[in-house]
Order: structure tokens, then sequence, then C-alpha cells
């Protein structure tokens, strides 16, 4: 199951996923995304990843394909949830290549 709360101000949008992102609701976020990017404008795009317990593949490349496109915010809470907005961002891929 995955809730998705969307929080406007002036400034910024804040894309709030709770749950699981896998499967068909890996695609239901990326239709919230396609019906938010054209409100986004010149405002900061922000990912409360927080509360996300689960992504599978799928959800993954949602997140890394929107990351890719804005720049995005990524808000970690969890030690799972930093490691998830690393591989998103690369960051863990490049930290593996340094290490080898």
């Amino acid at each position: 199951m995955l809730k998705i709360t969307i929080h406007e101000t002036p400034d910024a949008v804040v894309i709030q996923p709770e749950g699981r992102i896998a499967g068909l609701w890996a695609a239901e976020l990326s239709k919230t995304w396609l019906e938010t990017a054209p409100r986004l404008a010149a405002r900061k795009l922000s990912f409360d990843l927080r509360n996300v317990t689960y992504a599978d593949v799928d959800g993954k490349k949602v997140l890394q394909d929107i990351y890719s496109l804005t720049g995005a915010e990524l808000v970690t809470g969890t030690p799972w949830t930093q490691y998830l907005a690393q591989e998103i961002t690369g960051q863990l891929r490049n930290r593996m290549n340094k290490e080898l």
C-alpha cells in the first residue's frame, strides 16, 4: 500500500510517499509526479521519504528519473531511507566505485 500526500507552498512542492513504492504503487507515484510536474514551475521540489518502508526496482527507477530531472531534495529519517536516497542520487554507486 502507498499513500501519497502533496504539500504545496508558494516556494516549494513536497511529495510525501508513505509505505511501499513497488509494483503498481511505483506506477501510481509516476502518475502523481506527471500530474504534479506542470504545477512545479520555479518552485523547489522535495521528496519526504521518511515514511517509505520499501522500494523495489521500479520504485527506485521512478525516484531516480524524477531526481535526475529535478535535483529534488530527498528528506530521510532512517538508515534505510538514507541508503535509498544514496541509491537514487548515485552517491552509493560512486562510493562503491571509489572503494574498489
